[in-house]
């Protein structure tokens, strides 16, 4: 069975995660705002080869990140690094976190701190309005070092000077848990995790490479028609274009662009990829998109083209605006390099994005859809927005609000999936109101594309 919903394209950035599993987990949901990247995961626990795993994995991926300082610090005094290699640092919110706990469940009188920078702590507990304090620092840091060790030096301060441990390493953490020493293992909250995976972004040679290649954007004002009948007159038409287009200056100037008016209702801009996934963060924040709809009390649907030459991206961008539309409108989507689909692009800084293939040449898909009587690209763009909430039974309600469309076209999609047999009726829904129970539906296409 061949899996549909995952998008391989020359634009992904391999990246290798290594840690501990809490750790990993975590970092894979970050990782769902960052379509750029196609990460290999590798846990790690106390009996775990880092060198071996470090070396295999440098030859499979452009960046590593590791999620713990410690085994960074081990593999790189042993390990001769060919490709960029970070750690995500404790230093910001989630060492302010810790130190927040501590201060509400002991107190910050004397701490005992390991492969956490001494200068970070005492910064937050400066600003925590702490003077007095005592900091018990691990110094003797190499690639030596065991886990006993720290705990040991953890044991110690506690014996001897009632100190609360401050941990980067999860493994220090819970044997200390076992002994009933009181500690706090300090993990990089989401924003953390962001801003390490962003250094990891700009440090890849892919990522470089394409810091100039230009970008193409198609902005349309969606319902331009009804939106102008409602003024009087054309002098106050023209007001209102002219509303619009000084909200589409400012935003392209932010973004170092270029923008065209082409008349009535769409404009499009020029940008390099660079500049635009910076102000995007990402391809995870447009303010335009709420600007508009709060100022002008409008909605516009964008559409975003890569490409390797400029009618490529121009291309793209009107395949990207059709999706948009699509889709209702008030959204941005991206097409890239090779016809992939990215979005819903908005203003919701933490998505989850569809990710398709326009470019729809699997036979095993083909012929799903020539059965459900639509097309493949079509298909696939259903099949993402609906796996991506890991769900495979629906009533008709909550398929259209999952799809964003009618219940009606609800309905009509499920009797053409009915008709194609990839749908199954497993039951009924009762209402609490007066009327007919309702049916659901097990999407066993899905439920196939999930498995696979």
């Amino acid at each position: 069975m061949h899996r549909q919903n995952s998008v391989q394209d020359n634009s992904d950035i391999k990246i290798g995660i290594i840690g501990p599993k809490a750790l990993v987990d975590q970092t894979r949901e970050t990782l769902k705002t960052f379509p750029n990247f196609k990460p290999i995961f590798q846990m790690i626990d106390s009996s775990s080869s880092l060198r071996d795993i470090t070396t295999e994995l440098m030859n499979e991926v452009e960046v590593l990140l590791f999620t713990e300082y410690h085994s960074y610090n081990s593999v790189k005094q042993v390990l001769e690094f060919t490709i960029p290699v970070h750690h995500m640092p404790l230093m910001g919110t989630g060492l302010y976190r810790s130190l927040f706990i501590i201060k509400s469940r002991h107190s910050l009188t004397c701490l005992s701190i390991d492969t956490v920078e001494k200068k970070y702590v005492e910064q937050i507990l400066s600003e925590l309005e702490e003077d007095h304090y005592e900091l018990l620092v691990f110094k003797n840091l190499s690639q030596q070092t065991v886990i006993e060790e720290f705990v040991q030096f953890h044991v110690h301060n506690y014996q001897q000077h009632n100190a609360i441990a401050l941990t980067g390493i999860q493994e220090v953490a819970t044997q200390l848990l076992a002994l009933n020493i009181p500690h706090e293992w300090v993990t990089p909250t989401q924003q953390d995790m962001i801003v390490s995976l962003e250094r990891a972004l700009l440090a890849t040679n892919t990522r470089r490479n394409k810091e100039a290649q230009i970008v193409f954007g198609l902005i349309n004002i969606d319902n331009f028609k009804g939106v102008a009948e409602k003024y009087s007159s054309e002098h106050d038409v023209q007001l209102f274009k002219l509303a619009i287009q000084q909200m589409l200056l400012d935003y392209i100037k932010s973004l170092d662009g270029h923008l065209i008016n082409l008349g009535g209702e769409e404009y499009s801009f020029i940008t390099t990829r660079g500049i635009f996934e910076r102000e995007t963060r990402g391809y995870k924040f447009i303010p335009l998109l709420q600007d508009v709809q709060n100022e002008l009390s409008i909605t516009i649907s964008l559409g975003v083209g890569f490409g390797r030459s400029a009618a490529e991206a121009g291309n793209h961008a009107r395949l990207a605006l059709r999706q948009s539309k699509e889709l209702g409108g008030n959204v941005c989507y991206i097409v890239r390099e090779d016809r992939s689909v990215l979005g819903p692009v908005d203003i919701t800084t933490h998505k989850q994005y569809e990710r398709y293939n326009l470019a729809i040449t699997d036979p095993h898909l083909l012929d799903k859809a020539e059965k459900a009587g639509m097309s493949a690209a079509y298909m696939t763009k259903l099949m993402a927005r609906v796996s991506r909430h890991k769900k495979i039974e629906y009533t008709a309600q909550e398929l259209a609000s999952t799809l964003n469309v009618t219940i009606r076209s609800a309905n009509r999609i499920l009797l053409k999936w009915m008709d194609a047999e990839l749908v199954d009726i497993v039951g009924e829904e009762k209402v609490t109101h007066k009327g007919r129970p309702r049916r659901i539906y097990r999407l066993s296409f899905i439920e196939d594309e999930l498995k696979s």
